[in-house]
C-alpha cells in the first residue's frame, strides 16, 4: 500500500533536504522519543539553534517526519512501497535509505504504542449471523428466497453499539467480488503510479 502524502508533508519533509544524514537519523530518534512520551519545546529550540533555522521548521520537519513513520507503521508498509511512498519526496537514494532503516528498525515498537493510544473510530468487535430462507407463501407455493442477517458489534472505547444489516445472497456476492476487485486493481503497478502521483 502506497502512502499518499499531502502538499503540506512534502513540503514539512523537504527540509531533509538542508541538513545532513546524520541529522535525518536525529530527527528520526527525536519522533520516536515524543512519541513515547509527547512533544517538548526545548528540543526543538536547542535543535534549532544547532541547526540555524527557525523552531517551527524544525518542528514541521519532526511532525512529518513521525507523520510518515506512524502511517507507514500502521498500514504495515512493505519495504518497496515505502520507498516509493517517500520517492515523491525526492529527497535522494542515501536519505531514502535512511528513512527506510529508521522505519524497518522501529515500526514493530511504534505499532506497540499506537496500539495503547484509544482507537478515535469504532473498531470490530464481533458479528453474529443468520440465514433465512422463505420457501413459500401464499400466492407462490414453490420458491426459494435466501436472506442473510448480521449484528454487526462495533466498540469505541468502552462502548459497543450494535447493527443489524440485510441483504439478499446475490447483493452480498457481487459486493465480496467487487471489493476483491477492488484489492486486486490496488496491488497493479498502474495503480501505483496513479497514487504516486495523487497530490
Amino acid at each position: 500500500m502506497l502512502l499518499v502524502l499531502s502538499e503540506e508533508h512534502k513540503e514539512h519533509l523537504g527540509f531533509l533536504l538542508k541538513v545532513d544524514s546524520a541529522v535525518v537519523g536525529e530527527f528520526g530518534r527525536i519522533a520516536l522519543e515524543f512519541l513515547r512520551k509527547g512533544t517538548s519545546p526545548k528540543i526543538y529550540e536547542g535543535a534549532a539553534r544547532k541547526l540555524g533555522v527557525p523552531v517551527d521548521t524544525v518542528q514541521h520537519g519532526v511532525e512529518g517526519l513521525m507523520f510518515l513513520l506512524t502511517e507507514s507503521s500502521k498500514h504495515m508498509v512493505s519495504e518497496v512501497d515505502f520507498l516509493d511512498s517517500v520517492l515523491v519526496l525526492g529527497l535522494g537514494e542515501e536519505l531514502n535509505q535512511i528513512l527506510l532503516q529508521i522505519y524497518q528498525q522501529h515500526r514493530c515498537q511504534i505499532r506497540s504504542i499506537l496500539s495503547l493510544l484509544p482507537p478515535s473510530l469504532p473498531a470490530y468487535h464481533n458479528v453474529e449471523w443468520r440465514l433465512d430462507i422463505q420457501l413459500a407463501s401464499r400466492s407462490l407455493h414453490h420458491q426459494v428466497i435466501p436472506m442473510l442477517m448480521m449484528r454487526l458489534q462495533l466498540t469505541k472505547g468502552s462502548e459497543t453499539t450494535s447493527t443489524i444489516l440485510q441483504t439478499d445472497l446475490s447483493t452480498l456476492l457481487h459486493l465480496i467480488a467487487m471489493l476483491e476487485a477492488a484489492l486486486d486493481a490496488l496491488k497493479t503497478s498502474h495503480a501505483r503510479r496513479i497514487l504516486r502521483n495523487i497530490k
